[in-house]
């Protein structure tokens, strides 16, 4: 049972750092896109590859390229879906 739990852990955590790269380059993409009048990437689309595993990517978008930190709601549940996603992974590595 723990050797499971131990490839979910590892699985979870390739997911969640794939996931957070391609937020990442993809908030980029958008902050770019935003200097240059090209087309954006909805936030809905951003907050859904957050909610799917990629929000320490979009956190470091926002911290790094200073983008999207004028938006409450990104300012407040990025940050919680960070936090829960980095729990979701301690509980797996906690019982594997």
């Amino acid at each position: 049972m723990a050797d499971l739990i131990g490839r979910l852990f590892m699985t979870y955590l390739g997911i969640i750092t794939a996931l957070s790269a391609l937020t990442f380059i993809v908030c980029a993409y958008d902050k770019i896109a935003a200097k240059r009048s090209w087309r954006r990437v909805p936030e809905k689309r951003l907050f859904l590859l957050s909610a799917l595993g990629g929000a320490t990517g979009m956190l470091a978008g926002m911290l790094m390229l200073r983008h999207k930190t004028r938006h409450v709601s990104f300012r407040i549940v990025i940050p919680l879906l960070a936090i829960a996603q980095f729990v979701g992974g301690l509980l797996l590595y906690r019982y594997s």
